[in-house]
């Protein structure tokens, strides 16, 4: 009797079988995401218009660059997990937590489209927005880097990748998926959020403030899927791990933040109160050493925290989250989540 051999999560290939079930937890982070469920029209933003009149000048530019980003960010994401997780996670559980990530990234375009329309009522500002790849250089060069990183898989690179056939394969796929977990949603996009809830600190822009909670806690769920897939596959192929992978992840975290940080520089200027450079420098070294950490690298900064609101951050929001129903969210989601790595 011959025996059938034991499938991988990167082996070439489209399963089907859900039943019996080989990753149950992707199945389990599926369900959880379908109680997680809210729509853009939860979101009041009347009250940000009047505290848009109240900003300073600087302020003012901040708003329309972090809006600019939003517009184009979760685009990005989009595309990565259609042309590339979907395609090479080979387990049917995963795929139906994808599913749903496509349609939370959905959302939250949506959300961004909305913020355009309400922050930037003048049609010609709204469409320098939408071309912010091409005509804002900040933004420009943190797409650049995600292209940089995900070229052999995306279609912009010279050799696409169709089938995951050999180690220096699925290696490559490995590099894609940090980039895509470690360094978009888990550096970028929390870049971003810590300019919102400075805002929101300081009792200003409050449905920006509550979108921005509601896509934080996808975007976290978003990072930690992708982590686990990271984990399945060190443990299914550890010999994928080696020291190359750690000092390419490394270098990839590393132009990351200095990516982060000319945006953060586009954004504050010679600095606003509160918010600067160097505090955002600190911030994004932080991250990025969260990050690292979590996939079992050495830390590459030391740097703090510089932000008490996104410790705050970190812990309110997901713990209301994962332990009552949040007000605005339609379903409870119940369960526990660790808090080493949120803000």
């Amino acid at each position: 009797m011959t025996s059938t051999p034991v499938k991988n999560l990167l082996d070439p290939g489209f399963e089907l079988t859900l039943r019996p079930m080989r990753y149950p937890d992707f199945y389990e982070r599926y369900r959880d995401a379908i109680k997680n469920t809210w729509t853009v029209e939860e979101v009041d933003l009347h009250s940000d218009v009047a505290d848009l009149a109240k900003l300073s000048p600087g302020e003012q530019h901040m708003i329309g660059r972090l809006v600019a980003f939003f517009a184009t960010g979760d685009s990005i994401v989009s595309n990565n997990l259609v042309l590339t997780l979907y395609k090479h996670i080979n387990s049917p559980e995963a795929r139906l937590y994808l599913s749903r990530q496509l349609f939370e990234e959905a959302v939250h375009v949506q959300f961004y489209l909305t913020l355009l329309d309400t922050y930037l009522p003048d049609p010609a500002d709204r469409a320098a927005a939408f071309d912010a790849v091409e005509e804002i250089p900040s933004i420009r060069e943190k797409a650049q880097f995600c292209f940089r990183w995900m070229a052999n898989f995306d279609g912009r690179g010279a050799e696409k990748i169709d089938r995951l056939e050999t180690r220096e394969d699925r290696r490559r796929f490995l590099l894609n998926l940090i980039c895509f977990a470690a360094c978009i949603e888990g550096l970028f996009f929390y870049g971003a959020f810590a300019y919102v809830y400075w805002f929101r600190s300081r009792g200003l822009l409050h449905g920006l403030a509550t979108g921005t909670n509601w896509v934080f806690r996808d975007e976290t769920m978003h990072m930690s899927f992708a982590f686990d897939v990271v984990d399945t596959v060190r443990k299914e192929d550890p010999g994928l791990f080696d020291d190359a992978l750690c000092q390419e992840v490394t270098d990839m975290l590393r132009e990351a933040v200095d990516a982060e940080l000319q945006f953060g520089r586009d954004l504050c200027g010679d600095g606003l109160p509160g918010m600067n450079t160097e505090s955002m420098r600190a911030y994004l070294e932080c991250v990025a050493d969260q990050r690292l950490a979590r996939l079992g690298f050495p830390a590459l900064y030391g740097s703090q925290n510089p932000f008490p609101f996104m410790e705050l951050q970190g812990v309110q929001e997901l713990t209301n989250f994962f332990e009552r129903r949040p007000s605005a969210y339609q379903v409870a989601v119940e369960g526990t989540v660790a808090l080493d790595e949120d803000f």
